[in-house]
């Protein structure tokens, strides 16, 4: 579960900076958040692929 965990971080640690940028109107929290979600993407993918590889040794 350390995977999950681990997105599970990267989600949670948006949280402020969303607020920030929908409810307050900062710009720079945006900023913040399309670097997060660029984080979840690579972060997705790597485990895409580490899923498929254990799938495929079993």
């Amino acid at each position: 579960m350390n995977k999950y965990s681990e997105l599970l971080s990267l989600v949670t640690d948006l949280k402020d900076d969303f607020e920030k940028f929908y409810d307050k109107g900062n710009g720079a929290a945006g900023t913040r958040i399309r670097k997060g979600l660029q984080d979840i993407a690579a972060f997705a993918k790597a485990t895409r692929v580490e899923v498929q590889e254990i799938k495929n040794n079993k």
